[in-house]
């Protein structure tokens, strides 16, 4: 059973969102909450390499078990697939395999599941929003003017779908130089934050562009990164407790 379900988007690749969503869910374990981790980027799957997973999910089908990494439960297409094989499918095939990932998976007592989404507003968004009962939606971004164009794509398509929208996360906000300590908005600055003021929605965090944060996803280590995400975790959790009393006792997602 699952108490709470945050899908993790974005409107346009590469402004680090898997990396929010990996860092996320270990901010969330280290809070003493049960976590869950489904990466539904079937073309683009990144939470294995993220989490440095090479073993198999065990089980038979339709009762599948999680991986287990760092205290998360874990589950991706790229743990059936040849890391190096894409994966050529159309609409229907991509929503069947989120949902089968979602389903036939033995999550168990979870607190919060984390659902890495691809980037842009497609096929698995709105299966997501139909099929699979999401408590809320975080969208990460960077102050960059063409990413936050499609960040608020992202947000429109799920206020439409009447998926709240627990707030904004602003990757790549500020460069600090490692060697002479000079800070730079490489990617300009203030755009999430203007972007939370018109739809009235809270920025989670800022983070910077940072070698340590690369190096350290490359490497499957996200442990060493944590430390940035401590502050938004703590925000989800408080946020989605006030959202469950204001909306009365919630039902546990049961998946059969």
């Amino acid at each position: 059973m699952i108490k709470h379900i945050i899908a993790v988007a974005s409107g346009k690749g590469g402004v680090g969102k898997s990396t929010t969503a990996v860092n996320l869910a270990l901010a969330l374990s280290l809070e003493n909450k049960k976590v869950g981790l489904l990466d539904a980027d079937i073309y683009g799957p990144s939470i294995a390499m993220m989490l440095d997973i090479s073993e198999k999910p065990t089980g038979e089908q339709k009762a599948v078990n999680p991986v287990i990494k760092f205290n998360i439960a874990t589950m991706s297409i790229a743990y059936f697939i040849d890391p190096e094989t894409p994966a050529i499918w159309r609409g229907p095939m991509v929503s069947t395999a989120l949902q089968q990932l979602f389903n036939d998976t033995q999550w168990g007592e979870l607190d919060y599941l984390i659902i890495d989404l691809p980037p842009g507003t497609g096929d698995i968004q709105l299966t997501l929003s139909q099929k699979i009962p999401v408590s809320g939606v975080v969208i990460v971004t960077t102050p960059q003017d063409i990413a936050i164009l499609d960040a608020r794509k992202a947000l429109k398509m799920f206020q439409k779908v009447n998926v709240p929208i627990l707030g904004i996360v602003e990757n790549m906000s500020l460069h600090h130089c490692s060697k002479c300590g000079h800070e730079e908005s490489i990617f300009g600055s203030g755009g999430a934050a203007k972007m939370a003021e018109k739809f009235n929605i809270e920025l989670l965090g800022q983070l910077p562009l940072d070698q340590q944060i690369r190096e350290a996803m490359d490497n499957g280590r996200p442990d060493l990164t944590v430390q940035y995400y401590k502050e938004i975790a703590v925000k989800l959790i408080q946020k989605l407790d006030k959202q469950s009393k204001l909306q009365g006792k919630l039902p546990k997602v049961v998946i059969k």
